[in-house]
């Protein structure tokens, strides 16, 4: 390996170890003083706010991570071979690598629920309650300056990667910026009016969307890896409604063989988007098709959503499910779950997919019912609704 390779690919471990080692010490003594351990909350606060720093630093490096660990598999046949040696020990128990190398990552998630469910267990008039919930804030906090920091590094990686990847027929768009990130992309049916001497009809287009969380840069798709730019207006600039096939006079389109068909499905699941001002200062306004009502659902709740002025519905009042599958994001708007983890139902679509909001971080995505189920159990209910104003608590106070 290269020096620029084994950092990628360890990052600070040695300082994580070495934070983690004081933490373990701390616990051990207070374990020697009493089997029976009455309380961690002040162990874990101060921990969390003097010690656990260097877990920022390693899980914002998680992209480059993976992607040199792949990239060494893939290319580097003695590592590879090293590496299943190593990987075939005992003390490794057939696990592969990267199990160790998320460790960190999986250790410092759970701490948050480690302290939530003590301030489940301590009555709110005890004097440790107040400690364990200071812990919580503490932790909670952490936990969010890693997922940002992992975020943060992802999201710059992919916003350079798109701007290459553009080709602007039109004033050019300063994309790369470290305040600006993809909220969701994807191809469209666009359907254009064109004018006739006796008569209008309605022709379709393919386009392709990148929908950043201030801009909407609207191309067409030349191959995997390269978009040519016709359009782009900001978001506070867009307005999309739903819209009824009835509107439109549409045209036979003709494949790639010549045959006429029609995208009956994309009909089906219209919404009209108007640019109140576009790249040109002009008004423009269109009508896209999606390929079934989930997308379109997501595509309007993007478009009409200005990144943190969207208002929260009440979240008493919300359906709650569990998961009971692992279900990882395979777009940038639809949320990562683990099983066991509970979402409050924002809305539901008719085939099945569902936006929601994770209780444990308040992030909100799209995610497919069949890996959830829905919670009916009171008892249930009520604790997840206690433990929702503890983390609503944190949002006011951290």
């Amino acid at each position: 390996m290269t020096k620029t390779e084994r950092h990628h690919l360890f990052s600070n471990i040695i300082d994580v170890h070495r934070s983690s080692s004081k933490f373990f010490k701390e616990l051990e003594a207070r374990h020697q003083q009493d089997a029976v351990i009455e309380d961690i909350s002040d162990i874990m606060e101060k921990h969390a706010v003097s010690t656990f720093e260097p877990y920022v630093t390693y899980c914002s490096n998680e992209v480059y991570q993976q992607r040199t660990l792949q990239k060494l598999l893939n290319t580097n046949p003695s590592f590879k071979e090293i590496l299943m040696k190593i990987e075939a020990h005992p003390d490794c128990r057939n696990l592969p690598m990267i199990s160790f190398l998320i460790l960190p990552m999986q250790r410092v998630t759970r701490l948050p629920l480690l302290m939530d469910t003590i301030c489940q267990k301590t009555p709110k008039d005890a004097p440790e309650y107040d400690c364990a919930k200071k812990a919580l804030q503490s932790v909670s906090k952490l936990v969010r300056q890693c997922n940002e920091g992992a975020r943060r590094m992802e999201r710059t990686e992919m916003m350079y990667t798109i701007n290459t990847q553009l080709e602007f027929r039109i004033k050019p768009f300063p994309l790369v910026s470290s305040s600006r990130w993809l909220s969701k992309r994807g191809e469209l049916i666009g359907f254009v009016e064109d004018t006739g001497i006796f008569s209008k009809r309605t022709s379709r287009q393919q386009v392709y969307f990148f929908l950043f969380n201030d801009v909407l840069i609207v191309t067409k798709k030349k191959s995997e890896e390269s978009y040519s730019v016709t359009d782009y207006a900001m978001r506070c600039q867009l307005q999309a409604e739903t819209c009824e096939a009835e509107e439109l006079n549409l045209s036979p389109m003709k494949t790639a063989s010549g045959m006429l068909y029609s995208r009956q499905c994309s009909v089906n699941y219209l919404f009209r988007l108007t640019m109140v001002s576009n790249h040109a200062g002009e008004k423009v306004e269109m009508v896209f098709g999606a390929d079934s009502p989930s997308d379109r659902a997501r595509w309007l709740t993007a478009l009409g959503q200005n990144g943190a002025e969207r208002q929260h519905p009440d979240r008493t009042t919300l359906t709650q499910v569990e998961i009971i599958r692992t279900c990882p994001a395979k777009q940038p708007d639809e949320l990562s779950l683990q099983v066991a983890d509970v979402v409050l139902l924002y809305q539901r679509v008719e085939d099945g997919w569902c936006e929601g909001e994770r209780l444990r971080d308040s992030e909100v995505g799209w995610f497919p019912m069949e890996c959830a189920k829905v919670i009916t159990c009171p008892a249930t209910i009520s604790q997840n609704m206690q433990r929702m104003g503890r983390l609503l608590g944190l949002e006011t106070h951290v």
